[in-house]
């Protein structure tokens, strides 16, 4: 099985894996393989290149190739009649099921393709009546049993709060294939919670394409979130629980304390700011501006000087300003992130903003990507630098020739690392605390002072 794109993808390939398994087939070795299961990533176009060429590859090994996640889900039948390799093309409804199709692939059975439709219409309108919905979203519905099987033995793991999402941000198309926001129950993310500190995880990861909507379609409440998180630090074996997927207009004082100042739980904010511009983020469908996102990371750091903040931009959105762009530049330099992932816009088929007229030439948008990068690249590494001689609690990750881990601050993959020194003894998942000595970019270089029980 081959995995692309988010974590959100990562928790499914599991999913699926544990379906198969469950059902009599065995995972191999790519060489040994009967049938190659390719979880493809249909967000951007260079994430549908990757996920083409992976297929390709596996078709090239000999063995039957089904090609499954968003790029399957969003093209369908288009994406087969263009890639006869593939033995199958799977969307989200098949997952359930996707022992038995593997088994027609392998003895010679043609299986229909997906046909698509837009997700969003497949879910009430109304919230919460989605719970009762009988449609197959995957890690929904599991009940008490866990039907998941780890592919890695890292210290973290992936976990689903929930899928889907209700805005209709102007550039982004994944509401249409990912379908309307439906959370799963507390009880049923415990459960699986309990399940991966019982299955070597020691930092649990939440995923979801809007995590701040969590609970809305579960009745009366607005602190849904806050209790989950809650709940999960105290999980027996989890020693850090981590929050992604936070939309910034919808993070609320309440749920910032609790991140904040939560014994297990990370104070780390994964914030989708996406500009800094008030006039571009109305353009986008969304809500904020300089002003009001600076709040919110004044009121981060009143409650947690250290929080780690992270966020993702685009620039060269139609009809962006220079004023625009300096107004992003301010709010950059005032915000003092520690990690920032630049984009430059491009059109996304679906998506409103891709009908919108006042568009950038692309080497517009490559010189500004480039301008706000070279920011970024030196307000990250000043915000690493502050944090020399600050102490930190890392979480082992590598030990072998280097000690490597994470601190709170850096979420798995996107937001740096720890180089620990004087780490001979230590094991992966062990949590350490140590002193920061110095800062290489966003990575930080730290000396381990004692393991933390």
């Amino acid at each position: 099985m081959f995995t692309l794109g988010c974590a959100r993808n990562e928790v499914d390939s599991e999913e699926l894996a544990g379906r198969l398994t469950g059902s009599g087939w065995e995972l191999a070795e790519t060489d040994a393989a009967d049938v190659i299961v390719v979880n493809t990533c249909g967000f951007v176009e260079q994430a549908k290149k990757d996920s083409v060429d992976t297929l390709l590859a596996a078709a090239d090994t000999g063995a039957k190739v089904v090609a499954v996640g968003c790029m399957a889900e969003r093209y369908g039948k288009e994406l087969a009649d263009s890639m006869p390799e593939a033995s199958a093309v799977l969307g989200f409804d098949e997952y359930p099921e996707l022992a038995e199709r593997l088994d027609e692939v392998l003895h010679g059975k043609q299986v229909e393709s997906h046909v698509p439709v837009d997700r969003r219409t497949l879910l009430p309108i109304t919230p919460v009546q989605r719970q009762d919905t009988e449609l197959s979203v995957p890690g929904h519905g599991w009940g008490p049993r866990v039907m998941r099987t780890r592919l890695d033995d890292s210290p973290v793991a992936a976990l689903k709060i929930a899928s889907g999402c209700d805005r209709r941000c102007t550039f982004c198309a994944i509401p249409s294939f990912r379908g309307a926001f439906v959370s799963r129950t507390p009880d049923e993310i415990v459960a699986e919670a309990q399940w991966l500190a019982g299955n070597g995880a020691r930092e649990l990861f939440l995923v979801s394409e809007n995590s701040t909507s969590y609970g809305k379609d579960l009745g009366r409440g607005m602190d849904h979130l806050d209790r989950l998180l809650t709940r999960l630090a105290a999980v027996d074996g989890i020693k850090r629980v981590r929050v992604s997927y936070l939309q910034p207009a919808e993070t609320r004082p309440g749920l910032v304390q609790t991140i904040a100042t939560t014994p297990g739980v990370a104070d780390y904010f994964d914030l989708s700011f996406q500009h800094g511009s008030g006039k571009v983020l109305r353009r986008m469908r969304r809500f904020g501006d300089c002003a009001s996102f600076l709040g919110l990371t004044a009121q981060i750091r009143a409650l947690a000087p250290n929080a780690g903040i992270r966020t993702n931009v685009i620039v060269g959105f139609p009809g962006e300003t220079e004023e625009d762009l300096k107004e992003l530049e301010r709010f950059l330099i005032g915000a003092r992130m520690d990690a920032v992932g630049v984009f430059g816009y491009s059109d996304e088929e679906g998506t409103e903003a891709a009908g919108f007229d006042d568009k950038h030439d692309d080497d517009t948008v490559a010189e500004r990507v480039s301008r706000i990068s070279s920011l970024v690249e030196q307000l990250t590494t000043e915000r690493a630098e502050d944090r020399v001689g600050d102490e930190v609690v890392v979480m082992v990750e590598q030990a072998d020739d280097e000690v490597i881990g994470r601190a709170a601050h850096q979420a798995p993959e996107v937001d740096g690392e720890c180089v620990i020194e004087g780490g001979a003894g230590l094991a992966v998942g062990d949590f350490v605390r140590c002193r920061v000595e110095n800062a290489e970019g966003v990575d930080l270089v730290v000396r381990a002072l004692e393991v933390v029980t």
